[in-house]
């Protein structure tokens, strides 16, 4: 498992090490306490093992939680600052607080050294969205790509890519019409879609279930794609998983990292743009249902948000449209408009 891993690496072959044993606890509550993701234990887990190693070096042995005081963290991201980003030291920053607070919730320290670290300011970027026809052309792509042979690859079957086709059109349609993160799609099992309600259970961050909305569109697509979904299994062996919704041709399960491969390659066959991930779908959907009026307390519930200030940044994204189109409209925006010549005059 790759937690278990980076635990047994976590100070480069010391897991004697009395800080080790420490940062072992603190993963084991983020695993079963807090439900977190492996892949964000495993962040947590590379932020904190670079402290470690720097707080050996800092008291020239094995380190120990008590020893570390704020000079040390200050020490300690002032070295990772020289050569990184104030994304990855701010990150940095929230791993060591929520370390602090824990060791300090279970009593192994008195007082917390990281309560007083400043994290850098971010520029908070707005979420890359596409419009409505560009969404319509990404949803057809699939459809598109059964007829256009890629330079350079393989040769496939056409039953085979109509297969592929088809289940990549209800990849697309379920993270446009659900806001869903890509882990979550890849997550689907078949009884989480509900095809005649129209809806899907979904298993968000921190094992948190919801139940999002399926339009008519996705739910058409899902129908089609299960009517050829017994196909998709192992060639040689015939196995295939039989609770997983999404499969790959070998009949697995389908990887966060191949849904991403193939919305990137149908964003540039459909829009000639090689920058579209998954969660530009998710961006997309929020946007486009609070442009049409939904409430905003809707679509945070819907994207499984914890906070409304995460959902809120969407309409910022609205705002920034409304503003492009005032400025074209408005007599008053301040915008240069073309001025009646001197020789004209009002007439």
């Amino acid at each position: 498992m790759t937690v278990a891993l980076d635990l047994t690496k976590l100070l480069d072959g010391e897991p004697d090490d009395p800080l080790a044993k420490d940062l072992a606890s603190f993963a084991a509550y983020l695993m079963h306490e807090r439900r977190a993701s492996p892949r964000t234990v495993e962040h947590y887990l590379r932020d904190l093992r670079t402290l470690a190693e720097f707080s050996r070096k800092y008291a020239s042995g094995p380190a120990t939680i008590e020893q570390i005081d704020l000079a040390v963290l200050r020490g300690w991201l002032g070295t990772r600052a020289k050569a990184r980003s104030h994304t990855t030291i701010a990150r940095n920053v929230s791993s060591a607080r929520a370390f602090f607070r824990f060791a300090r919730k279970i009593g192994r320290i008195k007082e917390d050294p990281s309560a007083l670290l400043k994290a850098p300011k971010l520029k908070r970027e707005l979420p890359v969205v596409v419009s409505v026809p560009a969404a319509a052309r990404l949803m057809e792509a699939p459809d598109e790509a059964r007829f256009t042979a890629r330079p350079g690859a393989r040769s496939v079957d056409p039953a085979e890519k109509e297969r592929q086709s088809l289940r990549d059109r209800a990849m697309l349609e379920c993270l446009y019409a659900g806001g869903i993160r890509v882990s979550e799609l890849v997550g689907f099992n078949l009884n989480d879609v509900d095809t005649r309600n129209r809806t899907a259970r979904v298993r968000g961050k921190g094992g948190k279930e919801r139940i999002v909305p399926l339009g008519h569109p996705a739910c058409d697509a899902i129908v089609a794609y299960l009517d050829v979904r017994h196909a998709l299994r192992n060639p040689s062996t015939g196995e295939q998983d039989e609770r997983a919704l999404f499969l790959g041709r070998y009949g697995t399960r389908l990887t966060t990292r191949q849904v991403q491969h193939l919305v990137k390659a149908y964003g540039e066959l459909s829009a000639g743009r090689a920058d579209l991930h998954p969660h530009t779908l998710r961006h997309t959907c929020a946007t486009h249902l609070l442009d049409a009026g939904a409430d905003l307390r809707i679509i945070q519930e819907m994207l499984g948000h914890a906070s409304l200030r995460t959902t809120e940044r969407y309409t910022h994204v609205s705002m920034e449209k409304v503003m492009n189109v005032y400025d074209k409209a408005h007599p008053l925006s301040g915008r240069e408009k073309d001025k009646p010549s001197a020789k004209g005059g009002e007439g």
